[in-house]
């Protein structure tokens, strides 16, 4: 109830005044959550009957981004291009009726090697409000997984019915995470590890963000450099799990002249690249996240998923 009136009201605040709002929540929930934020250690339990990764890495690194305006498309090549430099490939997750989403620059991200994602149908924040509205917006979010030969999806401010999104046509979700109590659904699935969410419809890989979103790192707490990232991506390694992370274009500047009060230099993110690359060269598997599905599903999941709907 409290987040349907949130998101009816939303429009109405001041842009500056809903991060005050959402900074000092943040501030006081902080306090409150050390224990389970930056990093939950019960999350960290390897699923029974666990196989290795792919070649015997120690970890997988999925690089996931939502491009959530037409300002954050319009970074997405120089985002690409920073991720090449490292010999990385990643996804881009669209809206695809917020703002006109580029067949053309669709087809340079997909000719380049990196994969295309729906990111929600419109970001308004009422998608699970109701099983009605939910249900109303299948056949236009399936139109665009067919249309972009997209297999992904993840829901606007990382809101989750598991139930619910198993009806779309994809072989993946990405709107979940391991821990992070300040999101406006802050539910955890507990787990730095991708599972199987078996449904009457067949089932689909669920792939949690493992590491802190930049937006709340950058813009909300006003951090100035990737310490978190790094301390979290170091105990996912110890435990061979998966560190996929989600960044966002639209709040990253990659020169002085776009330098804002809601943007963060692009240098963090490519320092923790360098980190990664440095630092575990050779023992990491920088995988699509439809390439992470497709392994979940060839490996008998039935022993690795952590969850059922009926």
């Amino acid at each position: 109830m409290v987040k349907a009136i949130y998101y009816t009201v939303k429009p109405c605040v001041p842009r500056d005044l809903q991060l005050f709002i959402r900074r000092n929540i943040i501030q006081y929930k902080r306090k409150k959550c050390v224990d389970i934020w930056p990093i939950d250690k019960s999350a960290g339990e390897i699923p029974l009957n666990w196989q290795s990764w792919p070649e015997k890495k120690r970890f997988a690194l999925v690089l996931t981004h939502d491009v959530e305006k037409g300002d954050g498309q319009n970074k997405c090549i120089n985002l690409s291009k920073i991720e090449e430099d490292y010999g990385l490939c990643s996804s881009f997750n669209f809206v695809p009726e917020r703002y006109t989403v580029s067949p053309v620059l669709r087809l340079y991200l997909e000719n380049r090697g990196f994969e295309i994602g729906v990111h929600d149908l419109n970001h308004d924040g009422k998608l699970f409000s109701s099983r009605k509205i939910f249900e109303s917006r299948i056949p236009k979010i399936n139109h665009y997984l067919n249309e972009w030969k997209a297999v992904g999806f993840r829901a606007g401010a990382m809101h989750h019915n598991l139930d619910w999104i198993g009806k779309l046509d994809i072989e993946y979700d990405c709107s979940t995470f391991d821990t992070d109590p300040f999101e406006p659904q802050p539910d955890g699935v507990k787990t730095i590890f991708p599972f199987w969410v078996q449904n009457r419809n067949g089932g689909f890989t669920e792939l949690p963000y493992t590491l802190p979103q930049d937006f709340t790192l950058f813009i909300l707490m006003k951090m100035n450099g990737c310490e978190i990232w790094k301390k979290k991506l170091d105990w996912i390694v110890e435990r061979g799990g998966m560190a996929l992370i989600n960044t966002h274009p639209d709040y990253m500047y990659f020169n002085n002249s776009d330098y804002g009060k809601e943007r963060y230099s692009a240098q963090i993110y490519r320092d923790l690249l360098e980190y990664v690359v440095e630092k575990y060269n050779g023992q990491y598997w920088n995988a699509l996240p439809r390439e992470l599905a497709s392994f979940v599903k060839s490996i008998n999941y039935e022993n690795v998923s952590i969850q059922r709907i009926d």
